[in-house]
């Protein structure tokens, strides 16, 4: 097992990305940031609109401690039940002004139309910080927030419609086993979507990356998070993590692969 560049056991790596992602939770998204110039804003962007979510479908989001998916899948189906509910008063143009403002108000209490995303991460600091965000953003609804390990999911089978995992499948020890759980808890015709960094294949730009990666990604980390150690550590993780065609599924689940050439 790696451990950035280290060779350790499966439980010493366990142990110690646990307590990277304690160490770095509280400054998480300003390190995000700072490190992509705000570009993992944009890769995430896409992810959900890969996922076209429609009101009623049930998110699991794995390793979205911090809750970017969950905040984003939240906005995307409110605005597509918004553009339905005004295509539906358009079809009621001879009810009355009570009856439409009725069926308005019905329809609007329920904005996400039951749709539902539960937020799954193994680190309690994450999830903690994923919390008060979402306090002081205002969601609540349709948002729930669960202590659990990728590698053995606490659902029943067969009961989500999508299924994230955005820059967190590279520090599951077991990844073989985190895509068999996410295979179990996905429903028939269920979808994988994987949000991960990888390798870049030009060389000049490869050696660049390096450079940025090893000099100064680091360097931002002790600066900002006062912590060195545990952002060298992603630096090499990303470089111990397989290119995205080594990286198999399970042959019946849906995949999306989406990566990114820098952390």
């Amino acid at each position: 097992m790696h451990f950035g560049f280290q060779t350790v056991t499966e439980e010493e790596r366990r142990e110690k990305i646990y307590q990277v992602f304690e160490n770095v939770a509280k400054k998480y998204d300003v390190m995000n940031d700072s490190m992509t110039l705000g570009i993992h804003r944009v890769w995430k962007d896409i992810l959900v609109h890969k996922m076209n979510p429609c009101p009623g479908t049930l998110l699991l989001d794995v390793a979205g401690g911090t809750g970017d998916i969950a905040f984003r899948f939240i906005n995307y189906v409110r605005s597509v039940r918004q553009r339905q509910l005004q295509r539906k008063l358009k079809h009621h143009q001879n009810l009355s002004w009570q009856e439409i403002f009725e069926s308005y108000q019905k329809d609007e209490f329920n904005s996400l139309g039951d749709s539902q995303v539960v937020v799954c991460d193994i680190n309690r600091e994450m999830l903690k910080v994923g919390k008060q965000k979402a306090e002081h953003l205002g969601y609540s609804e349709g948002l729930s927030w669960v202590l659990g390990n990728a590698e053995e999911l606490p659902f029943d089978d067969d009961k989500f419609d999508v299924y994230t995992i955005a820059f967190g499948i590279r520090n599951v020890t077991r990844i073989d086993l985190a895509l068999q759980e996410a295979y179990r808890v996905l429903k028939p015709g269920g979808r994988f979507l994987c949000l991960e960094f990888s390798h870049v294949s030009n060389p000049l730009l490869s050696r660049l990356y390096d450079l940025y990666s090893f000099q100064v990604i680091p360097v931002l980390g002790e600066v900002i998070a006062g912590d060195w150690r545990s952002y060298q550590y992603l630096v090499e993780s990303i470089r111990q993590f397989p290119p995205q065609l080594e990286l198999h599924t399970p042959p019946s689940l849906a995949a999306s692969l989406l990566t990114c050439p820098h952390f």
